[in-house]
């Protein structure tokens, strides 16, 4: 399912779901089969998947993107815009610049094959410029997989769209080296950190890479662990000049190309997801110019490879925030699409006592429909070592059907951390609450979110924080109750079982905070998107948190209410109404009408469900969801009918 970072990052970002639910697209990002979708839902799958990658936050493995999703659309549309402009990132400001130089993207091949009709195109335009094809030049170099930016010695900016970018160069004041020589000013390159770095002192704070390189450009202050990494330099910004590169001819590229390949890709200690063949001939690459997605001149050769064999090292035992034990199988470091992969979930105990794995097991790794490593299937098993104890505690474990959890709640130094970092991070207002600073707070006896705001700068000092470190952190306490938050996040930020932000959301557009705690399951399963055994749990699950949630509310947070249907006037006709709007409206946006429907009272959604009450179509709309909501008894109306009926 969507994570809570992801759904926050289409909220940053106000991306509007308009042909697919967020249940939809958990699907199809599983399943990576496109060819169910309308174009519609194709088009707008790619544009979440681009969104969320660029931010940070991968919904599918890039190959994926490129292989199943990218492809069928150039299959059903070849001349669509998407496929012929750069994709572009997420705007964290609104102020955008012009970049000095264009930064387009790389066209793709993932088979040699491709760059054999790639070499033919070069070999034509060359025979035009009457240039002796056999002795052209070619260059390879190690494709990265960082943060696209450019430097111009004064202003560093992101990629963009590929014309106008966003203005980091805070990144360099925050002290990111330049590598190679170290010179600013040497253009277009990637931000990018060190694998053994990563996995050694980041992996269990920042998902991926990816993440973490999304960290470093954000506008808040950096935690310490990306801090640390550009530091030590093993965050930094490599100018493309500066790669290592191959030169040699057409000729020595097919006949050494699995060779070069290989080797290229272990170049490095950074992601590398492809190598990148390119013309040096000036006059050549001109004349084989650019469309506007990509450089004719180059071509980025991108592995495949969704899965390889690897062996388990062992399995690591690591307790979460609910007292889960969840196992994480310790591989031999292996490549896999362009990463090094030294770590993979193996989801829960059941799995590891039923499938045998332990030290010395042979598994088939996957990433297909992934960015997050999985395990497909065994291949040779050995005898699982499953855990008596918890690894954080030293409480005996219990089973709950496939999984192993640890009922000591109150005093386990995981659960405990876990769940103070999960607050702060939720609330997203705050800096100085990371890992390290609540390892050592709960070490003094800190234990709760609440013994947090207890706090004296006096008592922070009498536990080893510096002076300056411990007037920050009682600052940005008092930050996180003064700055706005919205009162979604704030419930989200309590972990409260089967309430992620989405659910959180959704729950205060039809009650307000202060009413939650007395709802009935009845109550919650009237709204769309909680079934019956969902309302069940949280009911349950508010019930056990609202002591907690009490203590903490009355600290005074200054949060801004959702808006619910209550604020529509009384005399609204769709006041409480689950309404989806399809197709191309003739008299205004389809955005503007969602809006005004919010306004009077009634509940938007995305798709059509049994739970909808009408169906809003305008201009172009596929029969088969008209057809969809008529089969679910949903009314169907059109635009002027929907405006007669709120008139």
């Amino acid at each position: 399912m969507l994570t809570d970072a992801q759904y926050d990052l289409l909220r940053q970002t106000a991306f509007q779901l308009d042909n697919l639910s967020v249940e939809q697209l958990e699907n199809i990002a599983g399943l990576a089969d496109a060819g169910g979708l309308s174009d519609a839902q194709l088009l707008e799958f790619l544009q979440v998947a681009n969104l969320l990658y660029r931010g940070g936050q991968p919904l599918i493995s890039d190959a994926v993107y490129d292989t199943v999703f990218l492809a069928e659309l150039q299959r059903r549309q070849p001349r669509h815009p998407f496929l012929h402009t750069v994709e572009p990132e997420p705007a964290w400001t609104l102020k955008t610049l012009p970049l000095p130089e264009k930064m387009l993207s790389t066209e793709k091949a993932y088979s040699q094959d491709g760059i054999e009709k790639w070499l033919a195109r070069v070999q034509k335009a060359a025979g035009e410029l009457n240039l002796d094809f056999a002795r052209l030049v070619f260059k390879a170099t190690p494709k990265l997989d960082g943060y696209a930016a450019f430097d111009d010695g004064r202003v560093f900016y992101t990629r963009g769209d590929g014309s106008k970018g966003t203005d980091i160069s805070r990144v360099f004041e925050r002290g990111l080296s330049v590598a190679g020589n170290g010179a600013r000013g040497q253009g277009a390159g990637e931000i990018v950190v060190s694998r053994r770095y990563f996995q050694d002192h980041l992996a269990g704070v920042f998902e991926n890479t990816r993440n973490f390189q999304a960290s470093i450009i954000k506008e808040k202050e950096l935690e310490a662990h990306a801090l640390a990494a550009i530091q030590a330099k093993a965050a930094v910004f490599f100018p493309f000049a500066q790669l290592p590169s191959w030169q040699g001819t057409a000729a020595q590229i097919r006949a050494e190309f699995d060779t070069l390949v290989t080797e290229i890709y272990g170049w490095l200690d950074y992601d590398v997801d492809g190598v990148v063949f390119e013309v040096i001939d000036a006059s050549l690459k001109q004349a084989l110019g650019a469309t506007r997605h990509h450089h004719r001149w180059q071509i980025a050769f991108k592995t495949n490879a969704l899965s390889v064999k690897v062996k388990v090292l062992g399995v690591t035992p690591q307790t979460s925030r609910s007292g889960r034990v969840n196992p994480v199988a310790e591989l031999e470091p292996t490549q896999l699409s362009g990463a090094l992969i030294a770590r993979a979930t193996a989801h829960h105990y059941g799995m590891v006592k039923n499938l045998g794995i332990g030290p010395g097991t042979l598994i088939e790794l996957t990433r297909s429909g992934l960015v997050i490593p999985k395990i497909e299937r065994v291949l040779k098993a050995q005898t699982p070592q499953i855990p008596e104890r918890c690894p954080s505690c030293g409480s005996h474990l219990v089973w709950d059907s496939d999984y192993l959890y640890c009922l000591n709640k109150t005093k386990c130094p995981a659960q405990i951390e876990h769940t103070i970092e999960h607050f702060f991070r939720t609330l997203a207002n705050v800096d100085g609450f990371g890992q390290k600073t609540i390892e050592k707070l709960h070490a003094e006896g800190i234990d709760s979110v609440y013994a947090v705001y207890q706090l004296t700068t006096t008592r922070l000092i009498a536990m080893g924080f510096g002076e300056k470190t411990a007037q920050n952190l009682i600052d940005q306490l008092q930050r996180s109750r003064s700055v706005a938050i919205e009162d979604w996040r704030f419930l989200g930020a309590f972990g409260i079982y089967r309430m992620g932000l989405g659910n959180c959301e959704r729950l205060l557009r039809h009650y307000r905070l202060r009413d939650i705690f007395s709802l009935t399951v009845d109550d919650i399963v009237t709204i769309e998107g909680f079934a019956e055994k969902t309302a069940a749990a949280v009911v349950e699950c508010l019930a056990q948190a609202q002591a907690d949630f009490k203590r903490i509310f009355q600290l005074g947070f200054n949060l801004i209410p959702t808006d619910t249907s209550n604020d529509a006037p009384d005399d609204s006709p769709i006041k409480g109404k689950t309404i989806v709007f399809t197709g191309t409206m003739a008299q205004g946006s389809r955005d503007a009408m969602k809006k005004e429907a919010k306004r009077l009272g009634a509940i938007v959604s995305a798709s059509v469900t049994g739970k909808t009450d009408f169906l809003v179509t305008g201009e172009k709309v596929g029969a088969t969801k008209v057809v969809d909501a008529r089969d679910k008894s949903v009314k169907v109306i059109t635009e002027a009918q929907y405006r007669d009926l709120i008139s």
